[in-house]
């Protein structure tokens, strides 16, 4: 009788290096930890192991966190099911962190993926063996949070003694034998910064000045040959810049002020007088925002961290207010988080009547249903963030209210679902700029419903057992795939729209992500004329409820 042939079990090898010291040389700690993973998956060759072509490589990255490049496209890898075991040098290669160790563990476990280390000998599929797993990698996170300690401190030793530690140089100086020199063109700017700003009052007005004079930040060569800087100064900048204590030989490190050992380029009452004027802006602006009709004005985010900020519009001698996520103001849309924009009287009648059902609860602000909205939002809320399925209020609680064990900060999770656009009384309703879309984008989302089509007829017919036959047959990962087979289910009256080039341009990902289910959904989704009224298409419905049940 023929032996049984052993199972295949398709290895990958993960490296990683925390930082870039000697990772251009010829033969580096990655080739090392490559070169013993590679012998290990040789002598298990008998068990069925074969190294998969892939490289998964991390150098200069901190085993602190998961986003690591090198470490995403493995576990897409996993997710996917292209890999059967992961080898590494050592467990801390893979992380650092048992938090972050515990949440890989349930993704191996889920797609039936080993994990080996060539140099630490255990077995995870015991309890003992999980255990000396568990107390390794307790060493390597204790062993990354002392060093982390050991840095901070000597971060701190360095700025008490006034010395420059690294990082960004401030315009003005340049680096030289790791010392910090003047540089006096750039010097000469910053004291016209300072005097500009003096002068104009406005750091607005001043990055304008200063882009009408061609005045641009320092220009660098990278190594890579490319350039960095050259541009405009931007708002933000302007304020490191004339806040920055650097210029007139001083160190700064968590709020205490040190003497430094760089050459001061400013005169200290110049820099005192922009101080001056710096604060006396700075409390007019909270004096406005107190004023201000929009409550939530610098305590509401959006799920990415961007402040969202209060405008309005006027029609027909009605004023709509509302907050939109500041990227979007700044015409840079791609960093704006999954809510953007969002009705002022409805966010914050929401906010309000969670935060007065929250603090009636505790008990913790005596009278609170005689405040007004503005003093309530300012006494008890912090944060506000709003996501595409909850609004998130942070509370910030005073002191003597504070339960034993409870922390300083309540943070509560307010369920709720954004309204269309259209449909929403005070919101600026501004269509996608009411472009249509080319012959190139109709034609490339109408080849994608198409090969969905295809894609969802091979499955009820039997030509393909699963999506994964068909990611295997087109070269992609089975999550796109299945992504893509939605497209399979569009209105065949929005197809119509796309054919005609009336619906609004949108990425293929993009439409599939946003797509709905019900037709009549999908209709009001894509907001294109009425008169598309959906046809009767027996084939495609016959399959659309073949394929649902």
């Amino acid at each position: 009788m023929d032996r049984p042939t052993k199972k295949i079990l398709r290895c990958a090898i993960y490296t990683r290096k925390s930082t870039d010291h000697n990772l251009d040389l010829e033969f580096n700690s990655l080739d090392a930890q490559r070169e013993a993973c590679e012998a290990y998956i040789k002598s298990q060759a008998h068990e069925g192991w074969r190294l998969i072509p892939g490289h998964y490589d991390d150098g200069a990255f901190s085993g602190a966190s998961l986003d690591r490049p090198a470490l995403q496209l493995l576990l897409s890898e996993v997710r996917a099911g292209k890999v059967d075991v992961i080898v590494v040098y050592k467990v801390d290669r893979l992380t650092r962190s048992l938090a972050d160790f515990a949440k890989l563990v349930e993704l191996f476990d889920q797609h039936s993926v080993s994990f080996v280390s060539v140099t630490q000998s255990f077995n995870t599929t015991s309890s003992m063996g999980r255990l000396t797993l568990n107390v390794l990698l307790s060493f390597a996170q204790f062993e990354r949070e002392v060093i982390g300690e050991r840095v901070r401190d000597k971060i701190a030793a360095s700025k008490a003694k006034g010395l420059w530690v690294g990082g960004s140089v401030p315009l003005g100086y340049k680096s030289l034998n790791k010392k910090l020199v003047v540089v006096p063109e750039e010097a000469e700017t910053v004291r016209l910064i300072f005097r500009r700003y003096l002068g104009l009052g406005s750091i607005r007005e001043l990055a304008e000045d200063l882009d009408r004079q061609g005045i641009r930040t320092r220009k660098q060569k990278l190594s890579n040959g490319k350039h960095r800087g050259g541009v405009r100064f931007g708002v933000g900048y302007l304020v490191m810049l004339l806040r920055n204590r650097f210029y007139v030989g001083e160190v700064t490190h968590r709020g205490q002020i040190h003497p430094g050992e760089q050459v001061p380029i400013m005169d200290r009452d110049l820099f005192e007088a922009v101080q001056a004027k710096l604060a006396a802006g700075s409390n007019a602006r909270q004096l406005k925002l107190r004023a201000s009709p929009s409550i939530l004005a610098g305590r509401l985010f959006d799920d990415r961290g961007n402040r969202m900020t209060p405008t309005h519009t006027n029609k027909r001698g009605a004023r709509y207010r509302y907050y939109v996520s500041h990227p979007i103001l700044q015409k840079r849309n791609s960093e704006a988080g999954t809510v953007s924009r969002v009705s002022a009287s409805d966010i914050e009648a929401m906010v309000l009547k969670a935060a007065r059902a929250h603090l009636e609860e505790r008990g913790s602000v005596p009278g609170h249903d005689h405040l007004t909205g503005q003093d309530l939002v300012a006494h008890s809320v912090e944060r506000v963030i709003l996501k595409p399925q909850a609004i998130e209020i942070r509370f910030a609680m005073p002191e003597q209210s504070v339960r034993p064990g409870e922390q300083t900060a309540v943070v509560l999770a307010v369920p709720w679902k954004p309204t269309g656009m259209t449909a929403v009384k005070g919101l600026l309703h501004t269509p996608a700029s009411k472009t249509l879309m080319t012959a190139m984008e109709r034609d490339t989302l109408l080849t994608a419903i198409a090969k969905a089509r295809a894609w969802i007829e091979d499955l009820t017919e039997g030509r393909v057992t699963s999506f994964a036959d068909i990611a295997r047959r087109e070269g992609k990962v089975e999550r796109h795939i299945r992504l893509l087979a939605l497209l399979a289910f569009v209105s065949p009256s929005i197809v119509t729209g796309i054919a005609d080039g009336i619906v609004p341009p949108l990425g293929v990902t993009k439409f599939a992500k946003r797509l709905a289910y019900g037709w009549s959904e999908q209709r009001l989704q894509a907001s294109f004329d009425a008169h598309y009224a959906p046809s009767r298409n027996g084939g495609f419905t016959s399959r659309l409820s073949r394929v649902v049940s």
